[in-house]
């Protein structure tokens, strides 16, 4: 039954049928699983005596003294007298001739609306109404209000209230239902039946029931994300323990050696995620992990330690047999700047550290790839030239991928074809613990909190349009120092939709009027990237004073001689990306400044850009970006992969947090579900219908 056809169930036409197909609703299942975008409660009814002009009025009476007459313009106007144990009152409904035939004199209603009151008279103006029944659907209640197709034919437009009428009427068959939760776990978390949760969330008997049902098929979207990434996760560890592959032996007497040779001394935060990948790098199967870590809070060396151990694992082994490791980063600016850093700090441990990128020689190349490929280097610092056709590698044990923190799964199959290296990648990107615990859900995390003693904060502050030349004229007397600029703008070209500077006419404005002594930049994702290296290497060579730039300016570049960040539009931005640009600069020696320029006054707005000022920690920021404008908002839901769920919500901590336990809980009892037919069945199921976030 619940896979009939909508066609042999619904009377409806042909049209609404076609809109339903386009909707993706096929069949009663479809329809029964199609949940409201949102509610309204309409179940307190207001005595007549009592309705206010202000505010949407729900009032249960009779209909009487129903009559329709038309006025000069011909428009039919229909007035009715209605009456409660309170009061009457007069309705007038404009140019609706049917409610003649709907209604009549005697009859029982529950009407929804506002009231009016003109030429010394109240009155109802053409408000919702509904016969009074022993199952309301369109007053009365809570109601619900369903996502609309965007059709341009009103005749024919699927609403609300057409979804509620075709709802309600089948909405019994919600219990052919097959239960799949097992019973522990619905006892466990005091959950509902799903048949009840479905009935409840299109029509809820009360709030309580309503939140019951939100959360009951809201465990149930972020328990399948959950039980899929950590199978998955299971699945391909246990592929490898019978594999004959050998663990590595981590040189303590090295590792101690390294870290009292260091200039400073690592974080705690920094000690627990090296021991984390250390542990890692010890067992049978590939590490799988990620490194999130605040701008400038030491990532880089946790990476350098890692490759150091990793080349050294053994000392008996001959330089051709050493391990290898692959650093793969988005642009050839930061791959010569991790060049740099890896050759200054492993200099005393002959160690062969190679760099590849996209503007080398073909015969540079050909040197590389065959050194490479003979094991003739160990660590390889590189962009996607890594995985060029071509590329190869004699021993590869570790490939540490930066800011590439959705490494696509070509790309790791492809690594994969050298022995299955270990994986770490390392992201600069702050996510709040339980939303990464969805998006990395396959990947053990790490995370480093804590910044490294002695580094300035940053002076944020919101600057208002008539505080801007006075902002521009201090930044020249910083440049005159010696200073640099960054300065940010949303857009590429002019829109008349967005009312923010484009960075194009932006530049040559600052150029001509601002800073016309000065040397200006300008940076946008329109030039092709050995372009924006050329720009960014002139930038650190200190031959550009200020650069424009949108929002590709990369993440971890080191400019040290920077200090003060221009951020326009600032409330264009999530708090995320404002607090990335933000750690662009105080990385030297110098006292450094982020300025939020916006000219909005919207509270949402300001209350982010004051958290701003008044937060340093990323972490602390994402989450209360997350709470003030959600996932999909914050991180792209298509960029990074962040399911497009129908009810859970990905804000919702306590929520994901019991999924998770419930999916660990459920793979130790039984990692291939064969206990649970019905579990394993939908599993098998939502994985497939969702196989472009479950890649």
């Amino acid at each position: 039954m619940l896979n009939t056809p909508l066609s042999k169930i619904l009377r409806t036409t042909s049209a609404h049928l076609k809109q339903l197909k386009e909707m993706g609703i096929f069949t009663v299942a479809d329809l029964l699983m199609y949940f409201p975008r949102a509610y309204q409660d309409e179940s307190e009814f207001r005595p007549v005596i009592e309705v206010s002009t202000e505010e949407v009025n729900i009032v249960k009476g009779v209909i009487s003294n129903l009559n329709m007459k038309h006025v000069r313009s011909g428009m039919a106007l229909i007035k009715a007298l209605f009456t409660d144990q309170s009061a009457s009152i007069e309705i007038i409904w404009f140019n609706r001739p049917y409610i003649m035939q709907q209604l009549k004199n005697g009859d029982e209603v529950i009407l929804s609306g506002k009231v009016k009151f003109e030429g010394g008279r109240v009155f109802f103006a053409s408000p919702k109404f509904e016969k009074v029944k022993t199952e309301q659907a369109q007053t009365g209640r809570i109601i619900p209000k369903y996502y609309q197709a965007d059709i341009k034919d009103s005749k024919y437009k699927i609403s609300s209230q057409w979804l509620r009428d075709k709802i309600q009427p089948i909405l019994y068959m919600a219990d052919l239902f097959e239960e799949y939760m097992p019973e522990e776990i619905l006892n466990e978390e005091d959950m509902i039946s799903l048949k009840e949760a479905i009935k409840q969330i299109h029509f809820p008997s009360n709030l309580e029931a309503l939140e019951k049902a939100k959360e009951r098929l809201g465990f149930d979207e972020l328990f399948f994300l959950q039980l899929n990434a950590l199978k998955k996760k299971r699945d391909w560890q246990m592929s490898w323990i019978d594999e004959a592959r050998d663990t590595m032996k981590i040189d303590r007497e090295l590792l101690e050696r390294f870290l009292l040779n260091l200039p400073f001394k690592l974080t705690k935060a920094q000690v627990k995620s090296l021991h984390e990948v250390l542990e890692d790098l010890q067992k049978p199967y590939p590490m799988l992990r990620l490194i999130q870590g605040d701008v400038g809070s030491g990532k880089t060396i946790v990476a350098v330690i890692a490759s150091l151990l990793t080349v050294l694992t053994d000392k008996n082994l001959k330089n051709y047999e050493r391990p290898q490791v692959s650093i793969m980063v988005p642009t050839e600016i930061l791959a010569k700047q991790h060049f740099k850093t890896f050759n200054k700090l492993l200099s005393p441990y002959d160690i062969r550290i190679e760099l590849l990128v996209g503007s080398f020689t073909a015969k540079q190349k050909r040197s590389i790839l065959e050194n490479m490929k003979l094991g003739l280097s160990d660590v390889v610092i590189g962009t996607h030239a890594l995985i060029q056709e071509g590329v190869d590698f004699r021993n590869l044990a570790l490939a540490i991928i930066d800011e590439q923190h959705r490494f696509g799964v070509k790309q790791r199959e492809y690594l994969a074809k050298f022995g299955n290296p270990h994986l770490l990648y390392l992201t600069a990107t702050p996510i709040p613990r339980t939303l990464a615990l969805t998006i990395y859900g396959d990947q053990d995390i790490s995370v480093i909190d804590e910044m490294p003693p002695g580094r300035q904060e940053i002076i944020t502050r919101i600057v208002p349009e008539s505080k801007r030349l006075d902002a521009y004229n201090w930044m020249k007397e910083q440049v005159k120092k010696g200073r640099q600029v960054y300065i940010i703008c949303p857009l590429i070209d002019e829109s008349d939709k967005i009312e923010v500077k484009a960075v194009t006419e932006e530049y040559q404005r600052l150029q001509k009027e601002i800073f016309s002594e000065l040397k200006l930049g300008l940076l946008h994702g329109k030039l092709l990237q050995a372009e924006k290296d050329m720009m960014m290497h002139k930038f650190l060579e200190k031959e550009i004073d200020i650069l424009v730039s949108t929002s590709v300016i990369e993440v971890g570049i080191d400019i040290p001689n920077a200090t003060i960040m221009l951020i326009e539009g600032a409330e264009r931005f999530g708090l995320s990306q404002l607090h990335q640009f933000r750690g662009r600069v105080g990385r030297g020696e110098h006292q450094s400044y982020c300025f939020l320029f916006t000219n909005s006054s919207s509270p949402d707005n300001v209350k982010r850009l004051k958290a701003m000022v008044q937060h340093a920690s990323g972490f602390d920021l994402s989450e209360i970006d997350l709470k003030l404008r959600g996932p999909g908002e914050v991180y792209g839901v298509k960029q990074s992969g962040i399911p497009d769920l129908k009810m859970a919500s990905l804000s919702d901590g306590r929520l994901i947090m019991k999924a998770r336990n419930q999916a660990e809980k459920m793979l130790k009892i039984d990692p291939s579900l064969s206990r649970y037919p019905n579990l394993k069945a939908k599993f098998d199921f939502f994985g497939s219908e969702r196989e472009g976030y479950f890649a």
